[in-house]
């Protein structure tokens, strides 16, 4: 089996961890420690995540990034060799939209990959964000933007179905 490599990163809290543990047909490894730090929850990503899904001819590795500017190093690393990104935007904090751009620029700057944005927690925010204003933000086209439950396996395989479209 050919493997395909893609990463999953966005700011703190967008649901990169969660996304690849509710898709992954392996065991998910996860550098999760106790924060140190105040950021809305208790444990966070200090180095990656990564789970395999079967796709017949191929295996498709999903690598998880940390979302914290402190460990952006992880984020040129974790992207080499990678053919697609998916950016995890939370659509009801716009504050981690500059975090999520600059996550994005800092990626494919360096690693020019195909990418799409995931926008997460919409089933949580009547008030958040929807496709078009986001995809007005990051100045890219609405089919770039796909609304992703983290939660759901069936939500996260369409945005990695989504992601493969374009390659």
């Amino acid at each position: 089996m050919t493997p395909i490599k893609f990463v999953v990163s966005g700011p703190v809290g967008a649901g990169k961890t969660t996304f690849i543990r509710s898709i992954s047909q392996t065991e998910v490894v996860s550098t999760e420690e106790l924060s140190t730090e105040q950021i809305g929850k208790t444990h966070t990503t200090v180095a990656l995540d990564f789970g395999q899904i079967d796709l017949g001819e191929h295996v498709l590795h999903l690598f998880g990034t940390p979302g914290q500017t402190r460990f952006d190093y992880m984020w040129d690393i974790l992207s080499e060799g990678a053919l697609g990104l998916i950016m995890l935007v939370p659509c009801d904090a716009p504050n981690e939209f500059p975090q999520a751009r600059r996550i994005l620029e800092s990626v494919v700057s360096r690693h020019p990959v195909e990418f799409i944005i995931g926008l997460t927690r919409t089933d949580l925010s009547s008030n958040g964000w929807n496709v078009p204003d986001v995809a007005a933000y990051f100045g890219l086209p609405e089919q770039q933007v796909v609304t992703v439950n983290p939660r759901d396996s069936a939500s996260t395989r369409d945005a990695i179905h989504h992601l493969l479209q374009r390659l």
